[in-house]
């Protein structure tokens, strides 16, 4: 179907839907690049969603065990498969920004 197959360090077969895998890669490369976790809030931003539609899909993420998080501690999001098979983040999303274009 429309699902990507993948292999946690662990060995245990999981499957991530493309949206869930550009989700994970968001987190991965947002937190390699400014070396913290994300906030809900910047994922909102970039996948353009509701903040009840970002707040289902990291529950989901959760639940499936892709990613873990600690209760009650903001940006404590970490990965729980191999970066390796994440897919690639499509640049094709309209980041909305207020700073001003020359």
């Amino acid at each position: 179907m429309n699902q990507i197959n993948v292999t946690d360090q662990t060995n245990c077969e999981k499957i991530f839907t493309p949206k869930q895998g550009q989700y994970l890669a968001f987190i991965h490369a947002y937190t390699q690049i400014n070396r913290r976790a994300r906030a809900e809030a910047d994922m909102q931003r970039y996948f353009q969603v509701t903040p009840p539609s970002v707040h289902q899909m990291v529950l989901t993420l959760e639940r499936r065990g892709f990613i873990q998080r600690q209760p009650g501690v903001a940006r404590s999001i970490k990965l729980q498969i191999d970066p390796e098979n994440l897919p690639v983040l499509k640049s094709d999303q309209h980041v909305k920004t207020s700073v001003q274009r020359y």
